[in-house]
């Protein structure tokens, strides 16, 4: 496992983290307990849940490990985040300070800590003015309950603009941002990478194998079956799966990782996850699994090291597809000479 600063914060966190969205839902708590402890045992420090994740359960269950396991606390770097329903009234969601300040209290609670090290927005408020986020944050910190902050899907404006307001009223600034990024969803290289960057902001990539698409769970043209989610469930998603895989860019960039996967000996997994870790601004890259089977073999990517051949030829297969002006020649043009170390 190798370690990064969160941000352009000081606190160190390592380059793979562990997600829980499928604690209470996909593993029960004896499996969640054993992820954690295998994700532990390999060096990893960094994990990750939210409120809504079943519903709060996500970090009830990481509350009653950290509970059994006293040491885990000191070793951890903790991070939740708030922003959607928790209740039916209306006041039980967005960034307001009304709601986050219980959703807040309701997360250090369940997770039976007194301060959070990561609390992330989990999505833009639309209704809210930044400014009263910003500032429940900023009080937050100064009252000792979280000690950094950052946000999860936002656009570049919204985090430029959060940024700038921030340091305006010479509060704490955010150090992170959570996008979907994969080698099949690179579309945020256009304006949120280049935004993370003049930030100093660390990425912390959430679905790094597009929804199962990077680690050969799916075959061309074959209906999703077995121990897959959609397998299981196939409501959760068969129209975007179909639209997917009549894509033939999709066969293109998988081909690509199984190609690369057979010249190391490790799995397309490993090969999606690192390239993902090596790419400008991300700092750990957020790991969903169901088993310690699957940890493992994720965790693996920490020890693989693609040739610099191997991440240009990922890169090229899975360029993402904008034509359009401002995000077509001139922005790759633009790309190009900041590659080639000109202004």
């Amino acid at each position: 496992m190798k370690y990064r600063t969160l941000g352009t914060s000081g606190a160190v966190v390592s380059n793979y983290a562990l997600g829980t969205m499928t604690f209470g839902a996909e593993a029960t708590e004896e499996q969640s307990h054993a992820i954690l402890d295998g994700y532990l045992a390999a060096g990893g420090n960094f994990i990750d849940t939210a409120d809504v994740y079943s519903s709060g359960v996500s970090e009830e269950i990481i509350g009653r490990w950290l509970a059994a396991r006293p040491e885990a606390r000191d070793r951890v770097v903790l991070a939740t985040k708030g922003r959607f329903p928790m209740g039916k009234a209306p006041n039980d969601v967005g960034t307001s300070r009304r709601h986050l300040n219980r959703a807040l209290d309701d997360s250090l609670r369940r997770l039976g800590v007194e301060q959070i090290d990561l609390y992330q927005l989990h999505a833009w408020d639309p209704i809210t003015p930044l400014e009263e986020s910003l500032r429940f944050l900023q009080d937050a910190v100064c009252r000792g309950k979280i000690a950094y902050y950052g946000f999860s899907n936002f656009l570049g404006w919204q985090l430029t603009k959060a940024v700038h307001v921030a340091r305006s009223h010479g509060w704490n600034g955010p150090v992170t941002l959570q996008p979907q990024y994969s080698l099949l969803v690179r579309e945020i290289e256009s304006e949120i990478v280049p935004a993370s960057l003049d930030a100093g902001i660390g990425l912390l990539p959430w679905s790094p194998l597009g929804g199962g698409w990077l680690s050969g769970k799916y075959k061309r043209d074959q209906p999703p079956a077995g121990a897959t989610r959609l397998g299981e469930n196939p409501e959760r998603g068969m129209e975007a799966w179909k639209a997917r895989n009549a894509d033939p860019r999709t066969w293109e960039i998988v081909d690509a990782v199984h190609e690369i996967a057979g010249r190391h000996e490790a799995s397309a997994a490993q090969v999606a996850l690192a390239w993902l870790a090596a790419q400008p601004a991300v700092t750990s890259v957020i790991l969903g699994v169901r088993s310690t089977k699957q940890l493992a073999d994720n965790l693996a990517a920490a020890d693989l090291a693609l040739t610099e051949g191997e991440l240009l030829r990922l890169s090229e297969v899975s360029r993402p597809r904008v034509g359009v002006y401002p995000y077509g020649p001139m922005a790759q043009e633009q790309r190009s000479r900041k590659i080639a170390g000109g202004r």
